[in-house]
């Protein structure tokens, strides 16, 4: 075994074991490492590496996320529109058709009348004309 004394020292002092001595610094290091400000700090800024990287994740999933639900929403608003714009079609259609078929009764219905009362059906023309050609001479 190793003893070593302090020199200069009038009085003596116990002996110490070396190996107990390194024993003890190697404790002392790994302490001072663990408790090392630049390591933690290190250990801090790799958390906040990853919980950052962690936030970008979660904000593109909901970016994709809105994106797909707005796309899908243009698409059944462009779907009900286009489903509305046929059926106002269908329905102008409808009142075209329906139009139509009136005006072709009313044209049916005066013939029919000037079938059955042809002077009537001048003297209204002649009534109508000269209306007309008052109404013309006033402009």
């Amino acid at each position: 075994m190793n003893q070593t004394k302090i020199a200069g020292s009038s009085s003596e002092q116990p002996t110490h074991d070396v190996s107990s001595n390194a024993t003890h610094l190697n404790r002392d290091r790994d302490t001072i490492a663990a408790t090392n400000p630049l390591d933690s700090r290190s250990a801090d800024f790799k958390a906040l590496q990853r919980d950052l990287n962690n936030l970008k994740d979660t904000v593109t999933n909901f970016i994709a996320r809105t994106t797909n639900e707005a796309a899908k929403s243009a698409r059944e608003f462009r779907t009900n529109i286009a489903g509305q714009a046929s059926d106002i079609a269908d329905m102008g259609a409808d009142v075209a058709s329906t139009a139509g078929r009136q005006a072709k009764s009313l044209a049916n219905e005066f013939e029919a009348m000037a079938r059955r009362n042809p002077l009537g059906v001048i003297a209204g023309a002649l009534v109508v004309g000269v209306l007309i050609g008052l109404m013309g001479r006033r402009s």
